[in-house]
């Protein structure tokens, strides 16, 4: 991941405090005047029309004299800070509350028109050039028997109007400035709460990418970004172990295959150069095909760890006679048992016990339990394969008498590759895939195994299959 994600952020922030100093600057700006130009004027208006229906109107009914209106409009002016006229028709200023009242040379707005005003009730600019400023300037007639005999119009000064807004242009700036600041604080979140965990992640992403499956990091966090770290810890956790099996198969598999292959060497080297002599080939022929079988043994096991790793396993399940396969795994180690004078005791429940499982698959956990405990068990012992009902379960057990387990690896042995220092004083021919195998064969059968052992005194595996009618094989699913 490119470093630019908090510049991104950062600079996003900045811009949208450009932006939002503009838009008040020009937009806010210009709303709040025009606003302000509308509420002044309404009010103006009002005036304009309160002053048109009294005293301007008793003015032109001849019921009150110049001078009177003159002191009442000049009095309102002061009170509105505005200029209040009274205009004839023709345009003559007949009455202006800023100006001294005079009679004889009263003023004329030139090309004065009571419509610059439009649809609308005021207008600004300079009034038919009378002011050097701009003003807001608001119309309404004086009427006296349905006809218009003038006009009250009322003048105030829009610079007043921009003091006014720009006073609450900095209520506004204020007011940007605190939102800038509170929104920095989600900038220092994100910094804390998002960025530098991504940070982390990304450093450790790239520390696996390299091969460093050992970096650990932490982040302190229960939301969906600690969620994702924990995930990533683990599945590094989970390749550095694969990677480790790896390096144990290698290992393993390295001594497995030399060591035959170094002895049958050796004995064909020495019958071919005569250091054996032809009487004793065939004793040595024999030796040499007995570490071929070991050989195979060894290749078998790797291939069932393949399709058990990249298949999945597949079940062929039928009802079958248990105690036949029993029976008949049994027979398969007469001759081992003889060579190391060991006994196998059959307790089997009934003559028959129908089980519903694949035939093949636990042909060989038994094959692999029954290996196990010969290979371990002292001379002159015997090994003991029991079955036993359980509701609808038969559970199997294959004891023996042997070196046990040392306790602290016995939550290891399922696991591929791994050998107790016992197995390895003891036993040179594992390859340690041989209880994972059984393992993962009883667990594809929705089923258990487990391990009872004490060093010095034994080993029991007991494992369970669910039972199946009598009579004759039948494929399930």
């Amino acid at each position: 991941m490119k470093r630019t994600l908090y510049l991104k952020f950062v600079l996003a922030y900045f811009i949208f405090a450009f932006f939002g100093f503009i838009i008040v600057a020009t937009f806010t700006s210009s709303m709040t005047l025009e606003h302000m130009k509308r509420e002044r004027a309404d009010s103006l208006y009002k005036e304009a029309l309160l002053v048109a229906d009294s005293y301007a109107a008793d003015l032109y009914n001849s019921e009150i004299t110049l001078e009177s209106v003159w002191r009442q409009i000049e009095a309102i002016g002061t009170f509105l800070d505005a200029s209040i006229w009274i205009v004839n028709p023709s345009g003559l200023i007949v009455l202006d509350s800023s100006s001294p009242l005079e009679i004889e040379n009263p003023t004329t707005i030139p090309n004065f028109s009571p419509t610059i005003t439009g649809n609308s009730f005021y207008t600004t600019g300079n009034f038919f050039g009378m002011f050097d400023e701009e003003m807001i300037s608001a119309f309404a007639p004086i009427t006296s028997k349905y006809k218009v005999k003038g006009y009250v119009v009322i003048h105030a000064s829009v610079e007043n109007l921009h003091a006014s807004c720009n006073s609450l242009l900095n209520i506004s700036y204020i007011t940007l400035a605190i939102l800038f600041l509170l929104s920095l604080i989600i900038l220092l979140f994100f910094t804390e709460m998002v960025y530098l965990p991504l940070r982390k992640i990304t450093h450790a992403t790239e520390q696996y990418a390299i091969g460093n499956f050992r970096y650990e990091f932490q982040l302190d966090s229960e939301d969906e970004i600690g969620y994702l770290a924990a995930s990533l810890a683990y599945m590094a956790s989970e390749v550095a172990k694969s990677e480790d099996n790896q390096k144990r198969l290698v290992a393993n598999i390295s001594h497995d295959f030399r060591s035959p292959l170094t002895s049958m060497r050796g004995y064909l080297e020495a019958m071919l150069d005569g250091t054996i002599p032809p009487e004793m080939h065939e004793k040595y022929i024999r030796v040499v095909l007995n570490e071929t079988d070991r050989l195979t043994k060894l290749t078998n096991s790797l291939l069932t760890l393949n399709n058990l790793t990249t298949k999945g396993l597949i079940l062929d399940r039928s009802i079958f006679d248990i105690n036949q396969v029993i029976k008949n795994t049994a027979m398969s180690f007469e001759g081992t048992c003889r060579q190391k004078m060991i006994s196998i005791d059959l307790v089997l429940t009934g003559d028959e016990m129908y089980v519903n499982a694949d035939m093949v698959k636990i042909q060989q956990v038994l094959y692999n339990l029954v290996d196990n405990a010969i290979k371990f068990s002292h001379k002159n012992s015997s090994i003991k394969i029991e079955t036993v009902e359980k509701s609808n379960k038969l559970l199997v057990s294959v004891k023996d008498n042997g070196i046990g387990i040392p306790k602290d690896s016995i939550r290891l042995i399922w696991n591929r590759f791994y050998k107790t220092d016992l197995s390895r004083g003891k036993d040179k021919k594992g390859t340690g895939l041989g209880l994972s195998i059984t393992k993962e064969i009883i667990q594809s059968h929705n089923e258990n195994i487990n391990v009872i052992s004490t060093e010095g005194v034994g080993t029991e595996f007991i494992f369970t299959l669910e039972k199946g009618g009598g009579g004759g094989s039948r494929p399930t699913q």
